[in-house]
């Protein structure tokens, strides 16, 4: 009898033993393939690390949901229309026509942005005003746009429900979970920041595998020639391999404003007129340009910024030669800075097999 104690004792220790080793057996989190960004090597020697939210990692299996979905009409209320209809491959996943027709033949007011090098978009504001804080939720808002896919979230996540693929594809990627709008923009921003253009004659130039003409050369020497081009300070330099700031600027396209960019946003008027500066990657492929898509050739955008400059009380302070109505490049000047600007294409970034149609 002195010992029942010590064998109740024991028998509990056993009994819980077992159910916690039952329990760790039987639970296997769940974890996707990670596939961490390839970063380019001109991109680590320049500029820091990408943007990758800590929830949302990258992974093989999410990029393959993501690129399905980013391709697919299922998305659209008529099944007419994917991502990819309005930011197609072949032009830097932008679309060659002034504005984007949804699918009610409804024509928007802006020219659809190019889609590369999110990652290192280090504001994480998106769309030309800014609208859109992270590459997560702006992939929500294109689908119930009423002048683009005009459909519903509750559709959607009800149709990829409904299909062959899509659950295994969520299983995939996410675990078992519910298929959910938050999860499939998940996927499509893990695709879209695969999408990485470092590969343009600029770039080999710059690794030492490439030589500018002379042309190119002078181009490039205007581009940062405060005096000349005057270019580099909103859209960066060699050693800035996004060619952009992302920040929003006043450009000087208009005198009076039909849309106020950024100030519709923020509310506050000295932000009227201000959109977010471009890369100046891949203009080879994004024609027409602008936010509106108002200048069909490159040439057209240099002659503006040469003599077509246009005053307004929140003109950019770069615009330092407003009140001449641009920097007056000469002819010589213009023809180089247009090299040098093709010089920054990609053919490779619009020619690359991960990025087409699956």
């Amino acid at each position: 009898m002195k010992n029942k104690p010590f064998h109740i004792i024991y028998i509990l220790c056993f009994i819980l033993s077992s159910c916690s080793n039952e329990t760790t057996d039987s639970y296997v989190p769940y974890s996707a393939t990670p596939q961490p960004i390839d970063i380019p090597t001109l991109f680590e020697e320049n500029i820091i690390s990408p943007v990758i939210p800590t929830n949302n990692p990258q992974t093989v299996e999410g990029i393959a949901l993501g690129k399905k979905l980013f391709f697919d009409p299922i998305l659209s209320a008529d099944n007419t229309q994917a991502c990819a209809s309005c930011h197609a491959p072949q032009n830097a996943f932008t679309d060659s026509t002034r504005f984007s027709i949804g699918i009610d033949g409804i024509a928007g007011n802006r020219n659809s942005m190019p889609l590369f090098n999110l990652a290192w978009n280090y504001d994480e504001n998106f769309f030309w005003d800014g609208r859109v804080f992270s590459l997560e939720h702006q992939a929500i808002e294109p689908v119930t746009n009423p002048v683009e896919m005009h459909n519903t979230w509750e559709m959607v996540i009800s149709r990829l429900q409904q299909s062959n693929e899509y659950p295994d594809l969520f299983q995939a990627a996410f675990g078992g979970v519910t298929i959910t709008k938050e999860l499939a923009t998940k996927a499509m921003a893990q695709f879209e920041r695969t999408l990485i253009s470092a590969n343009s004659k600029f770039d080999r130039f710059s690794l030492g595998q490439a030589t500018l003409t002379t042309e190119e050369q002078n181009g490039l020497n205007v581009f940062m020639d405060e005096t000349k081009g005057d270019c580099f300070h909103c859209h960066g330099n060699p050693n800035n391999p996004l060619w952009t700031d992302n920040i929003f600027h006043n450009n000087g396209l208009d005198a009076t404003f039909t849309d106020l960019g950024l100030g519709e946003i923020s509310g506050d008027p000295a932000d009227n007129g201000k959109f977010k500066s471009p890369s100046l990657r891949n203009l080879a492929f994004t024609a027409p340009y602008m936010h509106d898509g108002r200048f069909n050739t490159l040439d057209e955008v240099i002659n503006h910024y040469s003599e077509g400059l246009q005053d307004s009380p929140t003109i950019d302070p770069l615009m330092k030669k407003v009140d001449e109505g641009g920097v007056h490049l000469s002819p010589q000047d213009k023809s180089d800075l247009k090299a040098f600007l093709l010089s920054l294409s990609d053919p490779s970034f619009i020619n690359n097999p991960d990025f087409q149609i699956p």
